[in-house]
């Protein structure tokens, strides 16, 4: 029988997360569910946690030391049955312990811990990455992201042009994808203006936005009316993306991104890749507040 997903809820937001991937499966307030439902006519996915790499590896190979092995686009986690360790009626908390099939790919030990949280209109999802001690001095490398797909447009918010407004008015340069999924090695303008850009189905002809340094909030939805305000902890990484005619929106912070075009499989050398040696921890999150 299959383990039946965490149910949270208090008076103002509800969440339903699946062992699966520790991923959502709708996150409800009392517009609607601003979570998308997973279609496969657009994308299976809702909000998968991605490790221990974030996009894609050159031919779908990653590397670390002498050892190499396949590994799909965003990694292994998404794909992986959690053990719910804990739950109360507004938080729920999944890990995902090394195993004989990941250490296959990925000859490391390794705890990853997510953690779902409501706090009045807010959510929290915090995700730490551990190792336990071992002899093995070698450092573990990896990248950690989420991938969240939020509807577009939100609830009650029906017939209005939607915007991704960036704290600080910033414009961020971005890095282009090419056919294959790897980031080009040259930085682009970005398409903000005064730190805002106005959701169109023409941004993503080539695929997600990616934003090597993004900002470390953010908000998205209307000019007027009901929006999502995030902030981000240790993510310094941004991408957008939205398939054609899709009637969501991604917004994933990530620390650490797809390889650059002509690098190798190393783990360690992709961009913004972290590594722990045995014994250290790393924690990673956001905070999504409904607004309006």
């Amino acid at each position: 029988m299959a383990t039946p997903p965490s149910d949270l809820s208090n008076g103002i937001l509800s969440l339903s997360v699946a062992p699966l991937g520790a991923e959502m499966q709708s996150l409800r307030s009392a517009s609607g569910d601003l979570l998308w439902d997973g279609r496969a006519e657009f994308w299976t996915g809702r909000a998968p946690v991605l490790f221990p790499i974030v996009g894609r590896a050159a031919e779908d190979t990653i590397a670390v030391g002498d050892h190499s092995a396949p590994m799909a686009q965003h990694g292994f986690a998404r794909r992986s049955l959690f053990d719910l360790v804990e739950q109360t009626d507004t938080l729920c908390h999944h890990v995902l312990r090394a195993s004989d099939a990941t250490r296959a790919v990925y000859p490391f030990d390794f705890d990853l811990h997510v953690t779902h949280r409501l706090d009045g209109p807010t959510l929290h999802c915090e995700v730490r990455v551990s190792r336990p001690a071992s002899p093995d001095n070698t450092p573990m490398p990896f990248g950690l992201g989420f991938h969240p797909a939020f509807r577009w447009p939100l609830p009650g918010a029906e017939g209005q042009a939607h915007h991704v407004t960036l704290q600080g008015r910033g414009n961020p340069d971005r890095r282009p994808l090419n056919a294959g999924g790897l980031l080009e090695r040259t930085l682009v303008p970005g398409p903000f203006t005064d730190g805002t850009l106005a959701i169109e189905e023409s941004l993503f002809t080539d695929g997600a936005l990616v934003f090597p340094n993004g900002a470390d909030a953010l908000r998205y939805g209307p000019a007027d009316g009901p929006t999502l305000a995030f902030r981000f902890h240790n993510l310094p990484d941004l991408a957008l993306w939205k398939p054609k005619g899709a009637p969501f929106l991604c917004i994933e912070p990530w620390h650490g991104t797809a390889s650059l075009v002509g690098d190798g499989p190393q783990i360690a050398e992709r961009p913004n890749s972290l590594a722990l040696a045995p014994g250290q921890s790393a924690d990673f999150g956001y905070s999504l507040t409904v607004e309006g």
